[in-house]
């Protein structure tokens, strides 16, 4: 999964992809820091307890191994993840995150990067767009004191994203507008569903986001009637209503700790909509990395691990921030991924594993890998996923947890470890 970071520059893009990824980036205080875009990989808490949390209850009944102790590191945690992490059994897998160049107001007439920019979120599953909550930056990004109407920025700086995505959609409809009425003419409301589908499917359209956006474009106007007649306030209206579709939109209100009550509260969006703090949460994960203090990304809290080897000015600022996080209740960074991808994506954590008793891989490694996959995923479409043989061969599944023997088409849940048989 490709997560992408939008919006227009100097609201802190760079800082939330680092912060997340803990990538080198560079961040600066001037529109297009970022030409090109950045991808790193974000590891996010799995919603569903390490499978590996029941194993060691199962093991510690059976004798075979002895409670957590106190000093454990790991915090009873008994897998052994290739990617990513797990601690107190708190998985952490893996997601991409793109950090796309900044946006400017005109970006689909070619300014900017221009396409290169739109084409760049076409790539991504889901948008995240970040906004200077504290009002710090005008329309194109450029830093000034402070915006009279917090909330009237936001909106305008939320719209015209939405308004470029739409112009884009609207000049890929409108090039092939004429043959798309022709092919209604001929075939009716299939011919322009058709049309459609294939006009979009380099941007990820599926035939369900084509009659969920006609859907809505009926209600709004009415039956399709006469496409080739239509003026072209309509055929804008339907490009809005098949970007909404295709780009669903969150919003990262960054600077949260700097704005003045709870400006984003105004925002309208088709998705989350998340203060977020990247600053400090940028800064708490390097002071983790540097061994300062112990903290997990998403927590209200975090420990310092030696307060004699920090000097007073560090000691006050980890003070501080301690006391805005517990306030905020965490930076919001990883809850907001984490909302996305396994809420508004709709996915899960799954375990294949090679043994289904000791849930090992075929090295004796415990539960080493957990794909992030769309929930209720048949279990043939993940033994592809896990390697192209195993489907390929797919004879059967087991579920790790009850022992019991399923087809290709059982749909599998979250936290579910499988065992895939193939032939050889």
């Amino acid at each position: 999964m490709r997560i992408g970071l939008v919006g227009k520059p100097n609201v802190g893009k760079s800082t939330y992809f680092s912060a997340a990824t803990l990538a080198k980036v560079d961040i600066a205080n001037y529109p297009f820091c970022t030409i090109e875009a950045n991808v790193g990989v974000a590891f996010i808490a799995a919603p569903q307890p390490c499978p590996c949390k029941d194993l060691r209850a199962r093991l510690e009944e059976d004798g075979r191994l002895e409670p957590v102790s106190e000093d454990d590191p790991r915090k009873g945690s008994i897998c052994e993840p290739r990617t990513g992490s797990c601690v107190g059994f708190v998985r952490l897998v893996p997601t991409f995150l793109v950090d796309v160049a900044g946006l400017v107001p005109g970006a689909a007439d070619g300014r900017g990067r221009g396409n290169a920019f739109l084409s760049d979120l076409a790539n991504c599953d889901a948008l995240i767009q970040v906004v200077d909550a504290a009002g710090l930056t005008d329309i194109e990004g450029n830093p000034i004191a402070a915006v009279d109407d917090v909330e009237s920025s936001l909106k305008e700086e939320t719209s015209f994203l939405t308004e470029e995505l739409d112009s884009w959609i609207y000049g890929i409809l409108d090039d092939g507008w004429s043959r798309g009425s022709r092919r209604v003419q001929a075939e009716g409301d299939k011919g322009l569903t058709t049309f459609l589908h294939d006009r979009f499917t380099g941007l990820g359209a599926t035939l369900p986001h084509i009659l969920q956006a006609l859907d809505e474009f009926r209600t709004q106007w009415g039956d399709l009637d006469t496409p080739w007649m239509w003026s072209e306030e309509k055929v804008r209206s339907l490009s809005c209503h098949i970007r909404s579709q295709l780009f669903p939109i969150h919003i990262a209100a960054n600077k949260a700790d700097s704005a003045k009550g709870t400006p984003w509260q105004a925002i309208t969006s088709n998705g989350i909509v998340q203060p977020t703090m990247a600053d400090m949460e940028l800064a708490l994960r390097r002071a983790d990395s540097g061994g300062m203090i112990s903290y997990a990304p998403g927590k209200e809290s975090f420990e310092i691990v030696d307060e004699t080897k920090l000097n007073p000015a560090q000691i006050n600022a980890l003070s501080s921030m301690k006391d805005k996080l517990a306030e905020a209740g965490g930076t919001g960074v990883a809850e907001l991924l984490s909302g996305v991808l396994f809420n508004a994506l709709d996915h899960i954590v799954v375990y294949p594993v090679a043994d289904e008793n000791a849930w090992k891989d075929g090295e004796g490694r415990v539960l080493p890998d957990a794909f992030v996959v769309p929930n209720n995923i048949e279990a043939k479409e993940l033994a592809y996923k896990v390697h192209s043989d195993l489907g390929d061969g797919f004879i059967r599944a087991v579920d790790g947890r009850t022992r019991r023997i399923v087809g290709a088409d059982h749909e599998c849940g979250d936290s579910d470890v499988i065992k895939i048989h193939a032939k050889s």
